[in-house]
């Protein structure tokens, strides 16, 4: 998956106005998403927010927003397994307990945690696996906090060459054979946010701050992901990786491909 969710005042920051760390105002996220599969039906989702075997999800709670992104993992699909399956419920999980309140804002990883628990007890098994992202932003204190796991954010880990850190649940008697490590990996950061903070690595695209605006720059950047991603002569990171694990490699790698785009706002009901 070629998935952009980076962070932090750090990469760029819009007109402010003079706020001050003790700005009292709660903040949001104005958030728009775009994306799709390696099958090229542009801008089509499956059941839920999914593009291919990539899966989103944006929720909002009076306490915070929350988005997060995974990436089913291909490989599953040799073994008659649909690989969206795994990641779009688990995200459908994570929204579902961001919705109900069973979260702590400061602490993304339990949301990852929770959501991968309740589909390790489900009593019909559900194969798979897949990489996980999950952003917060707290209302009140103004703060992001992070957790990533695998190659789905801004901060890539691999077990070694194009096998990153995922969750996943085996068949039985088969758990030693599948890689999985525990949500519990993820890395996971915080940091402060002011109105007007855009969530993303390249803002140069972005005209204004509405919401048309904002998807506009998310659907640009996807397609531009895209065209990279299929162009035999790009030096792609995915490509420069794989010279350092001596294969000779040139070009991007094509994959789901899924944006979201964010920007701190004042909160309103």
């Amino acid at each position: 998956m070629l998935s952009v969710l980076s962070y932090g005042r750090f990469v760029a920051r819009a007109v402010i106005g003079g706020l001050s760390q003790t700005d009292s105002r709660d903040y949001s996220l104005v958030t728009a998403s775009c994306g799709f599969g390696k099958d090229f039906r542009k801008g089509i989702l499956k059941k839920g927010m999914c593009y291919g075997d990539d899966a989103c999800f944006i929720a909002r709670h009076r306490s915070a927003d929350v988005l997060g992104v995974a990436d089913g993992v291909g490989g599953w699909r040799d073994y008659g397994v649909d690989p969206s399956q795994f990641s779009g419920t688990l995200m459908k999980t994570c929204e579902r307990l961001v919705k109900e309140g069973r979260f702590i804002p400061s602490n993304p990883v339990g949301v990852l945690t929770k959501s991968y628990y309740e589909l390790l007890q489900n009593k019909v098994p559900l194969l798979g696996s897949s990489t996980a992202c999950i952003v917060v932003l707290d209302r009140h204190s103004h703060q992001l906090h992070t957790a990533n796991l695998g190659d789905s954010g801004f901060l890539v880990q691999q077990h070694y060459f194009n096998t990153p850190f995922q969750l996943s649940i085996a068949p039985p008697g088969a758990e030693g054979a599948v890689l999985s490590d525990s949500p519990d990996a993820a890395d996971s950061s915080s940091f402060d946010v002011q109105l007007g903070d855009i969530i993303l690595t390249e803002l140069k695209k972005l005209k204004n701050t509405n919401y048309e605006s904002i998807q506009q720059t998310a659907r640009s950047i996807a397609e531009q992901a895209h065209v990279l991603a299929y162009d035999p002569t790009y030096m792609s990171p995915f490509a420069q990786f794989a010279c350092d694990n001596g294969l000779n490699v040139r070009g991007g790698k094509p994959d789901d491909i899924t944006v979201l785009l964010s920007i701190v706002a004042e909160y309103t009901d």
